[in-house]
């Protein structure tokens, strides 16, 4: 099998964010198993200037939605970002998944060299197709998984390797 744009994105996003979604139930679980209010987690950060776990959940989902509407041309759902429960994060995440099944692969193959632009904070940034999911959507995506992880263990859910990356 050959690597298409589609093959090196819509999967990893699905499986990153199915990733996060078992992520999310361990702490959930954690949490009722030691009789920690869930919010104390949702709202937990790594560093007071850091976004809590809520945030970093809703900007992976927006990656990948955001990386699957501007590669496709395809229009991407609007999530009010107000989620403050881990059920509301994981509908999110089902949400998002349930977009990036519908996007046709043919919508995103071939489009290496499309022209990616857009304003990203105070700078705009200026990509080929290609180099927008390697250099920007992939890595920003990866980023906010880990952290969503990082936040976790760092409250003592018993996370590992293979909660981050799946089972082969």
């Amino acid at each position: 099998m050959s690597l298409t744009m589609y093959s090196c994105s819509i999967p990893c996003f699905i499986r990153a964010l199915s990733n996060l979604s078992a992520i999310l139930e361990k702490g959930a679980a954690h949490a009722s198993e030691h009789e920690i209010e869930p919010s104390i987690f949702v709202t937990s950060r790594l560093f007071p200037n850091m976004f809590p776990l809520s945030r970093q959940v809703q900007i992976a989902c927006d990656v990948s939605k955001g990386a699957a509407a501007r590669i496709s041309g395809v229009e991407a759902p609007s999530f009010e970002d107000n989620e403050a429960s881990f059920e509301e994060l994981q509908l999110r995440i089902s949400n998002t998944i349930a977009f990036l099944e519908s996007v046709p692969a043919e919508k995103i193959n071939g489009t290496e060299e499309k022209a990616i632009k857009f304003q990203a904070g105070t700078f705009e940034v200026d990509f080929t197709g290609a180099s927008y999911l390697s250099m920007w959507a992939l890595p920003n995506l990866y980023f906010h998984v880990t952290t969503s992880y990082n936040i976790l263990r760092h409250n003592g859910v018993e996370l590992g390797k293979l909660d981050y990356v799946g089972a082969p």
